[in-house]
């Protein structure tokens, strides 16, 4: 798990040596393993010898996600989305105290977006993070609050007064307005996705330029976010099954 946990969003490709010094493992040992892993499909070599992540674990990892479901009923919604923004329409889900984000479709003209499929952002920070914490329970909210906060730009939410109040006006209008929090020339607006006992399970979401025009996609978000979740409830949709942490 330590060499697989290795690679990230920013290094999909590494080195034996870099595999082993992240890992925190003898390079005799992270060759052989890496080695073994390679025999299996769940590494593989590039064309440059670099080690990258193998099919094999993409093929594991699709048939156990307990986002599938999510996703699939997401997807025709977020093809509608994207179709009308013409921006990045992406969703995550809670892990931790990050958003993780299962899906993202996009485009070259695109404005700037850091978000990418199993990327991660901070809560505090993201439309989609923000989201998700306000509808999170006590005890994360709480950490939260009480933790430093990054600043990626003058916007960005960094006191713990500004994000209560924050929280509480998501809950209030249903939605996150974000422009400029982690960059200055992008609006972040999420929604949240609720499952059939009403609890949210995910923030769907747009970024779009920092401008007079991003609010007038609040609409066809909910709109996308309530369609998303009544393919969810319905008799043949399954259900994600998230853990406790999570949700």
């Amino acid at each position: 798990m330590r060499i697989l946990d290795a690679f990230g969003p920013d290094t999909p490709a590494l080195q034996v040596s870099q595999i082993a010094t992240r890992a925190k493992l003898p390079l005799s040992t992270a060759s052989r393993m890496v080695d073994e892993l390679i025999d299996h499909g769940l590494l593989r070599r590039d064309a440059h010898r670099h080690v990258r992540i193998g099919v094999r674990l993409w093929e594991l990892g699709q048939r156990a996600s307990p986002t599938l479901g999510l996703r699939e009923a997401a997807l025709p919604f977020m093809e509608d989305l994207h179709a009308v923004t013409g921006h990045h329409v992406q969703i995550g889900v809670l892990q931790n105290d990050e958003v993780l984000f299962i899906e993202r479709l996009s485009a070259r003209s695109s404005v700037i977006n850091f978000t990418r499929i199993a990327g991660r952002l901070s809560l505090h920070a993201s439309s989609s993070g923000l989201v998700l914490l306000a509808h999170a329970g006590r005890t994360l909210q709480e950490r939260i609050l009480n933790s430093p906060m990054e600043r990626f730009t003058d916007a960005t939410i960094t006191t713990e007064a500004a994000l209560r109040s924050e929280l509480a006006r998501i809950r209030h209008d249903g939605y996150a307005f974000c422009p400029g929090y982690l960059h200055p020339d992008a609006t972040g607006v999420a929604a949240p996705v609720r499952d059939s006992r009403n609890r949210v399970i995910a923030a769907l979401s747009v970024v779009v330029p920092n401008d007079d025009a991003a609010r007038s996609h609040i609409p066809a978000l909910l709109a996308a976010a309530r369609g998303t979740h009544r393919l969810l409830v319905g008799p043949s949709a399954e259900q994600p099954k998230l853990d406790d942490h999570e949700q």
